[in-house]
This record gives structure tokens, C-alpha cells and sequence, in this order.
């Protein structure tokens, strides 16, 4: 049984990991998180003892990181004795990690796919680039290593393979469907690192369709979804991690990502881009200094960190799937209802923080009992997805179901 936990990162999405892990210690634990600010995993820290939140007494430490240096990761894990590690730092700190872990024979997980700080939207699919080549070395190492563990990427992947298990024979369509319909009151702001957001935005859309990679520009392809409790919303085809992980399970079926968003932020995010403000390359002011758009717009943005005590309504992320079971056509939407206000009550963070949050810890609590310890690397598709849902029904993400008998909680 493995226990220790190390989290790497601070942001939003690293206060709900803490919390949820505080929540879990017995089965998980001493407790660790590093950043390159010591102070903002202290905070973090503190508001875990401000919520009651740690199940029992223990350790719950915090620690300066560079995590893209692996040789430190690998020491800190080494003096930790952090048997599990989950990563929810920047994306550019993915491999660094990795390596780290398989170095050490900790388990590894995070949220979304490595990137390349000077490269945006690179050819697909995009784990093919970086994590898939390190299968080889997590499996002579004994390593379990599971990627995209968030809730899209990762949940909804679970849901993908819960189609695939109980609701539908031969699948020929997989759309996940992402919206937010909460507001937080400011001008303008996204909802996690803005650094992240845009860059996912700049990029060619990848979808899989008829057997093949389909191309498209952002906002291009919209649709409206009737969906439940959240009602009517717009949403546009965006390229998105879950796409290239399920195109490789599900190869004869089409695989699309679709995102809602309000007009308000696509006329800002077509005056950023077509002003050169979203670039990741960088340039020089008048007065000769080197600066990169996309970090200055960072900057001047709120953080989304701050968002969470204004934010009111309800986000609705699921997955829908097509194809046929005993012969006849068939569907089912799979999907969670979380409410911003709530995970705010909860754990101090805002409702896509909390979404993206509580899944890896679920993870983490099926590595430290062996049901999910893989001894290799996988995406979430690849696993049963039952006891992973199980968990979330009581960790605040319960599933639903929606098909030909009905809407109605999924239990397991």
C-alpha cells in the first residue's frame, strides 16, 4: 500500500487537492506541497486547518521547488519518503516530474498534457509528443503513472469507458461537452491559469473524424446544447487533451470536444489575439526591453485564485455517446452538476478548480489501496472506471445518467 502524498503546484486547483487529501490523510498519509513560493503553499496550509478539513492528526508540510528541475523533484520525493505525487503545477513541469518519479518509483499523476513553453498546439495527438514516450521506462520501472486525471481531461474519459462497459456495444461518437454557467462578477477573466487558457485557444482545432484528424480554427464550429439543470448554452469545437487519448481507444469513432463561451469573451479574445497579445514569442518595447505578450496579459489579469467568493452558478461537463447496443441505435449522456458556491463553502476555490481538483485525489486514494496501482502508464480510459466514480459520488462530483430510461444518479 502506497501512502505519502506530494503535491506540486499552488494555484487554485492545488488548494482543493490539499483539502480533498487533508480530508482523506487516513488512507493517504503525510501530506506535502511544494511551489516555487513557499508562502502561497503555507496559505494553502493554513486554510486546510481553518476548514477542520484533516481527518486525522499528521503532517502536513510545505516545501520550495523548482519543478523543472528534475534532480530537485527527485530529492524532495526522496526526502518526503512520498510514495505518491500529484502534479498540478503549470503543464511546462510535466515531464520534469515524470522523470522524476520513474527515477524514484513514486506514482505519478496530473491534469492535462505537457507543453512546450515555445510551442503552441503542436501536431497531434498531442500525448504522442511527450508523455507516451516515457511508456517504456514507467513499465521496466514498476511505475504507475496516470495522465489527465482532472475532470476534462479525466472524468469525462471515465465516462467514455462507462459507455463503453455498460451502456453501449459498438460506440461511433464520443462528444464532451464543457459548460460553465457561472458568473464571477469581473470584466473579464478566465477561470484558471490565463497563461494555459489562451494558449489552448491559439492553436489549430483537432477533432477525430471519419478515421482521421480534422482541422479547424477556434469558434469556427458552434452548436447549441439543450442540457440539464444548466439549460440552453452555445459552445464551440476546441481542440482539448481527452480528444487525443480517446481518438487512440475509440479509433472508429468520431471524438470532439466542444466548450461553452459567452460572446463578451470571444470579442475580448479576438482583439487579444489579433493585436499580437496572446503571443508566446517575444518581443521588444521602444525603450529596448524583451517582454512576452502572453505573460504581460497574465499579468494584468485577475488571478483566478481571487474569483472564488464571488463566483455564483452551476458548471455542467459531461459526456455524450452514440452507437448502438443489441443492434439498435443508442445514446447516453453521462455528466456532473457542481455549483461554484459550494466548493467555495467547501474548500475556499471556485467550481472549475474544484471540478479539476477532487478527481486526482480519487486517484490518488485507488493508487494507495492498489485498485488503480497499474505498475505502468495509462490514461483514465484505460481503467474501471467504477470505483474512480464510486469515489467521486462521495467526494462532492456525483455521476448522472441521462439516456432512453431516463435522467437519474449513477451508482455503482
Amino acid at each position: 500500500m502506497k501512502k505519502n502524498v506530494l503535491i506540486i503546484g499552488a494555484g487554485g486547483v492545488a488548494q482543493v487537492v490539499a483539502h480533498k487529501c487533508a480530508q482523506n490523510n487516513d488512507i493517504l498519509g503525510d501530506l506535502h506541497i511544494a511551489s516555487r513560493t513557499v508562502a502561497k503553499c503555507e496559505a494553502i496550509i493554513a486554510s486546510v486547518h481553518e476548514k477542520g478539513a484533516m481527518k486525522v492528526p499528521g503532517p502536513f508540510q510545505a516545501h520550495g521547488l523548482d519543478a523543472t528541475d528534475t534532480g530537485a523533484v527527485a530529492a524532495l520525493i526522496g526526502a518526503t519518503r512520498a510514495q505518491i505525487v500529484i502534479n498540478v503545477g503549470s503543464p511546462f513541469v510535466n515531464m520534469s516530474v515524470l522523470d522524476a518519479c520513474i527515477t524514484t518509483g513514486a506514482a505519478y499523476m496530473d491534469t492535462a498534457i505537457h507543453e512546450d513553453p515555445a510551442k503552441i498546439c503542436e501536431a497531434p495527438p498531442w500525448y504522442a509528443n511527450y508523455e507516451w514516450k516515457k511508456r517504456d521506462a514507467c513499465k521496466a520501472a514498476g511505475v504507475t503513472a496516470i495522465l489527465g486525471v482532472g475532470f476534462d481531461p479525466g472524468v469525462v474519459n471515465a465516462y467514455a469507458r462507462l459507455a463503453e462497459d455498460r451502456f453501449i456495444d459498438k460506440i461511433t461518437s464520443i462528444d464532451i461537452v464543457d459548460i460553465n454557467a457561472g458568473s464571477h462578477g469581473r470584466w473579464f477573466s478566465t477561470n484558471f491559469d490565463p497563461e494555459i487558457n489562451f494558449r489552448e485557444f491559439t492553436g489549430t482545432v483537432y477533432s477525430w473524424q471519419k478515421g482521421a484528424w480534422q482541422e479547424n480554427t477556434m469558434f469556427e464550429v458552434g452548436r447549441e446544447w439543450d442540457l440539464p439543470v444548466v439549460g440552453k448554452q452555445k459552445s464551440y469545437m476546441t481542440g482539448h487533451d481527452e480528444v487525443h487519448s480517446l481518438a487512440n481507444r475509440y479509433p472508429d469513432a468520431d471524438v470532439r470536444f466542444w466548450m461553452g463561451f459567452g460572446d463578451h469573451y470571444i470579442n475580448v479574445f479576438t482583439v487579444l489575439k489579433n493585436l499580437g497579445l496572446l503571443s508566446e514569442q517575444p518581443v521588444k518595447t521602444a525603450e529596448g526591453q524583451e517582454v512576452i505578450p502572453l505573460k504581460v496579459v497574465k499579468a494584468v489579469l485577475p488571478d483566478p485564485a481571487s474569483l472564488a467568493p464571488d463566483y455564483t452558478g452551476k458548471t455542467c461537463i459531461g459526456t455524450l455517446v452514440k452507437g448502438e447496443k443489441d443492434g439498435k441505435p443508442a445514446e447516453v449522456f453521462v455528466y456532473n452538476i457542481a455549483d461554484h458556491k459550494d466548493a467555495f463553502n467547501e474548500v475556499g476555490s471556485q467550481g472549475i478548480s474544484y471540478t479539476a481538483g477532487v478527481p486526482p485525489v480519487a486517484a490518488a486514494i485507488l493508487i494507495a489501496q492498489g485498485t488503480w496501482d497499474a505498475g505502468r502508464m495509462v490514461n483514465v480510459e484505460d481503467l474501471d472506471p467504477a470505483p474512480f466514480l464510486d469515489l467521486l459520488n462521495g467526494m462532492g462530483l456525483p455521476t448522472r445518467v441521462k439516456d432512453a430510461a431516463g435522467d437519474r444518479d449513477m451508482t455503482f
